[in-house]
């Protein structure tokens, strides 16, 4: 989850396939991202939502971290729906590569960079789901809700 933009992904009911679907930017509080989440997705229904949650490549929280908390928490507010958080590390750069592959520009390309990076997470989840029988990542009920970032 980027501080500028959300990609978002779907999977089919089936949850066999993940597609980028479409970027929200980010706005002022995480209320109002998550609103516009709610608008983008209003014609669908899901089981449950994963959110990428950003940690360093040593696994240990960043400030980013707690920001993807704050999102999550008002998504499952908004939606009203389970949110799970899933590990992103690398994501942006599999994106990245796999839209070079594809022949586009990553300059040109980074709200679609977003999306791709949402399904890999989405397809990421789906995968681990199928081979372990157990739901992907954290319930968000395991975390604490951040404090709101100061004004």
């Amino acid at each position: 989850m980027g501080k500028a933009r959300v990609g978002l992904a779907i999977s089919d009911q089936d949850a066999i396939l993940a597609s980028p679907f479409e970027t929200v930017l980010r706005l002022e509080t995480p209320e109002r991202t998550a609103a516009a989440i709610k608008i983008a997705t209003d014609d669908y229904s899901f089981v449950e939502v994963y959110v990428g949650l950003p940690v360093s490549m040593a696994g240990r929280e960043t400030a980013s971290t707690q920001d993807a908390l704050r999102v999550a928490f008002a998504i499952s507010e908004a939606l009203n729906v389970e949110v799970r958080l899933v590990d992103e590390r690398l994501t942006t750069v599999s994106a990245t590569a796999n839209l070079r592959l594809a022949g586009k520009n990553s300059k040109n390309s980074r709200a679609i960079i977003d999306q791709e990076a949402a399904a890999i997470i989405l397809e990421q989840a789906l995968a681990a789901e199928k081979l372990t029988g157990n739901q992907p990542g954290k319930a968000l009920a395991d975390f604490e809700r951040p404090q709101d970032e100061p004004v």
